[in-house]
C-alpha cells in the first residue's frame, strides 16, 4: 500500500471518515462484486468506498481482497457484506517508497488502517502476529463471526421477506374481521324510522 504524501493520506482519510458516517444511505438492489482485487493507495479506497457506502449498494467478496481493498470491512455496514467460499482477505502494513524509491513501513499509514478495522478484525490481526511487512491472509472459517456468509445471509433475506409477508397478511385479516363486525353491530342497533302523524288543533264538535 504506497502513500504518495503521509499528509495527503491523513486529510483524505478525515473527509472519508466524515462522508462515511454522515452520508445517507439509501435501499438498493445492486451488489458491489470483487473477485480479485490487490490493493493499492489508501486514499483512492478511501474515496471509493465512502461513495460505495453513501450508494447503498451491497458488497459481495469473491476472490481476493487484499491490502487496501481490506478497508472495505471498516468502511462498508457490517450487514451489507458477504463472502462466497472463495473469498480471502490479505492484511499487511502500509509501506510508501524512500528517496531511493526502496519500501519503507509508513506508520501513519498502517495506524490509519488500524483505526479503521472493526474490533473483531483487530483481535484477529493481533492473533496472527499484527500487521507487518508480511502478508497475512484471512479466510475460510476465519471469517465465522466477521463476514456474513452470502448463502446464508440470503436465506435470511427470504426469512425475513416471508415474515413480513405473513404479517401483512394478518393485518389485512384482522381488518376484514373488523370491518364485518361493525357492519353486523351498525345493523344490529339500527332503529327504525320514527313516523309521526300531524294533529289537529281544532276540537271536534257534535
Amino acid at each position: 500500500m504506497r502513500l504518495q504524501s503521509l499528509s495527503l493520506c491523513a486529510s483524505v482519510l478525515a473527509a472519508a471518515l466524515v462522508s462515511a458516517v454522515a452520508g445517507t444511505v439509501t435501499p438498493a438492489s445492486a451488489a458491489m462484486r470483487i473477485a480479485e482485487d490487490r490493493g493499492g493507495q489508501i486514499g483512492q479506497y478511501l474515496q471509493s468506498f465512502a461513495m460505495l457506502r453513501s450508494s447503498g449498494e451491497s458488497v459481495v467478496i469473491d476472490g481476493n481482497c487484499l491490502s487496501a481493498c481490506t478497508l472495505v470491512l471498516g468502511l462498508i455496514p457490517h450487514n451489507r457484506i458477504c463472502a462466497t467460499p472463495r473469498a480471502r482477505f490479505g492484511f499487511h502494513a502500509a509501506w510508501m517508497p524512500d528517496v531511493d524509491g526502496q519500501p519503507v513501513t509508513s506508520r501513519l499509514g498502517t495506524q490509519a488502517l488500524w483505526n479503521i478495522y472493526p474490533s473483531r478484525v483487530k483481535r484477529w490481526i493481533n492473533r496472527h502476529g499484527g500487521l507487518s511487512r508480511k502478508m497475512i491472509y484471512m479466510q475460510g472459517r476465519d471469517l465465522h463471526g466477521i463476514v456474513a456468509n452470502c448463502g446464508q445471509k440470503t436465506q435470511q433475506a427470504e426469512v425475513r421477506s416471508k415474515s413480513r409477508a405473513a404479517r401483512l397478511a394478518e393485518a389485512r385479516t384482522r381488518a376484514r374481521a373488523n370491518a364485518r363486525d361493525h357492519a353486523r353491530s351498525e345493523r344490529r342497533y339500527s332503529r327504525r324510522p320514527v313516523r309521526y302523524s300531524t294533529a289537529s288543533a281544532a276540537n271536534d264538535r257534535r
